[in-house]
């Protein structure tokens, strides 16, 4: 993920409505959490939500508008961290005001969620600074997506609560993000995650293809978000555990070989060898790059990496650096239906 670009992908790109119903369980982490995930209580119209910058600056007064704005239209309180605006170089503050303001933030008993305003970089800062103990005895929501990555899967792999690969507060929320955000975190409403079928006046459509590479139907739970960031967690303390798991992954502005390579990362640090299924959003401006004649395609470097699995795949799920985007429980329990290209929560993610 190139960082020069990350703020304007988290705002923008592309796909559309949604079709509803839903299940969820764990994977598991350090912290030793038992069969059953940890889950947050729904948010309801009235709650006030925490916006909290964990990764990168940002240069502009308007995102922070938007997030409060956003926040509000959707019925709740909107509480700034108190390091929100801060900055220090390119991060949005030290590692230990960004990891004080998650801290505060599910301390805070008058706090029901906590949303990220954008990512950037730098989430991997604040990891040893979180209070995984305290998150554990007072469980939130708490979602993001892009480098949010870092955040949402260390939390779950060291508490076993149910964190959410989500739009963010400064993202465009558009009807479909809205419709999914609600009925997954706000309903818990059961839910099936699939694309839209909206031709749009063609007769064959160009957005919202789905691609079976492999077909079939799997359970486990949820784990991923961008491949950048997940990569770069492997091996450590941080990572969820991915035995039996559904794996999804994004990313934007990457060049093909180093896809290629994140891939092969995860390939060499053992992550795919027991994977329940696969599920791959949007590659945004993944392309070959300048002087790389010859260089495979997306498509024959998934081929490569996921077909020899013999699980279920398929690519071309509404999520990552698009507009219109699902929200996706980590942590939580479903089943992947390759051939139709769908996920299927087994139980709510939210309590």
């Amino acid at each position: 993920m190139q960082r020069r670009q990350l703020l304007q992908g988290a705002m923008g790109a592309t796909l559309a409505g949604p079709a509803l119903m839903l299940r969820a369980q764990p994977a598991s982490a350090p912290a030793g959490q038992g069969a059953t995930p940890l889950r947050p209580r729904r948010l309801q119209p009235g709650d006030t939500i925490a916006l909290v910058n964990p990764s990168g600056a940002i240069y502009e007064r308007t995102p922070y508008e938007i997030a409060r704005e956003n926040m509000e239209a959707l019925g709740f309180k909107v509480r700034e961290a108190p390091n929100l605006r801060a900055r220090y170089g390119h991060f949005a503050g030290t590692a230990e005001q960004r990891a004080s303001d998650i801290n505060a933030m599910f301390a805070d008993p008058g706090v029901h969620g906590i949303l990220a305003v954008t990512g950037g970089s730098g989430g991997h800062r604040i990891l040893p600074l979180i209070d995984y103990a305290a998150i554990r005895r007072a469980p939130k929501f708490l979602g993001g997506f892009s480098d949010l990555t870092t955040l949402v899967n260390a939390v779950h792999a060291r508490t076993g609560l149910v964190t959410f690969h989500s739009p963010m507060g400064a993202s465009e929320w558009n009807d479909f993000s809205v419709r999914h955000f609600r009925a997954m975190v706000m309903d818990a409403a059961p839910l099936l995650l699939a694309n839209p079928q909206d031709k749009e006046d063609a007769l064959a459509p160009k957005a919202n293809r789905i691609s079976t590479l492999r077909g079939g139907r799997a359970q486990g739970p949820l784990v991923g978000g961008n491949l950048a960031v997940f990569s770069a967690l492997a091996g450590t303390g941080y990572w969820p555990r991915l035995d039996g798991a559904i794996l999804f992954l994004e990313d934007i502005n990457e060049y093909i070989y180093r896809v290629d390579r994140m891939l092969g990362t995860l390939q060499l640090a053992g992550a795919f060898q027991r994977l329940a299924g696969v599920v791959l959003g949007a590659f945004t401006n993944c392309g070959p790059g300048d002087g790389n004649y010859g260089t495979l395609t997306l498509d024959e470097v998934f081929d490569d990496y996921f077909k020899p699995l013999g699980v279920p795949v398929y690519s071309g799920a509404s999520f990552g650096h698009i507009r219109r985007k699902f929200t996706l429980p980590v942590g939580a329990l479903a089943e992947i239906d390759a051939d139709a290209g769908a996920l299927r929560l087994l139980q709510p993610p939210v309590v």
